[in-house]
């Protein structure tokens, strides 16, 4: 019998995430120099840090390199960043490999048809609402929120509340 994804999401340790068109809108705002800008949803970084500070692992995979989007993800605590992967299934592989981590404890959110190789070797598959249709067919969970809009705070809410991780902290307004 299969798991849904609640039952899923139960043995969740590691977050691997994709960035546009999950941390991002799938906007990139282009300046008049050519710097491709994007924006990210803060929600989204308060999710990411608390998951860290509960001892989650977090893993970006992108195909994009942009260093900002480096810059930001380091400033929440993310060590693991995968950008400029044309093949997100090999750093997946290189990842879990480097810290010898099962497939089974892996949530893969991504929202386009390249996360699909990867999102295969996930034990835990989500996307965001609007995610391309291939992607939304393979997906355990499909949030209710879009990419760049809450979407990965979405899902690791979820995870961590099912855990018994999730707590909230009055201080976080200051964050």
């Amino acid at each position: 019998m299969s798991k849904n994804y609640k039952e899923r999401l139960k043995d969740v340790t590691t977050f691997v995430f994709d960035v546009d068109g999950v941390f991002t809108d799938s906007t990139i705002m282009i300046t008049t120099e050519g710097e491709l800008l994007r924006t990210m949803n803060v929600r989204d970084g308060y999710a990411v840090k608390t998951a860290l500070e509960q001892g989650y692992r977090i893993c970006i995979i992108s195909g994009g390199s942009n260093e900002g989007v480096r810059a930001r993800l380091r400033a929440l605590g993310v060590t693991d960043i995968y950008l400029g992967s044309a093949f997100k299934e090999e750093s997946l592989r290189e990842y879990l490999l480097d810290y010898e981590i099962s497939p089974d404890e892996i949530l893969y959110m991504g929202d386009d048809i390249p996360d699909i190789p990867a999102m295969k070797m996930s034990a835990m598959v989500a996307c965001p609402q609007d995610a391309v249709p291939e992607v939304k067919r393979i997906a355990h969970y499909i949030s209710h929120v879009d990419g760049g809009a809450g979407c990965v705070r979405d899902i690791i809410e979820q995870v961590l509340k099912v855990r018994g991780h999730w707590q909230t902290r009055m201080d976080a307004a200051n964050d």
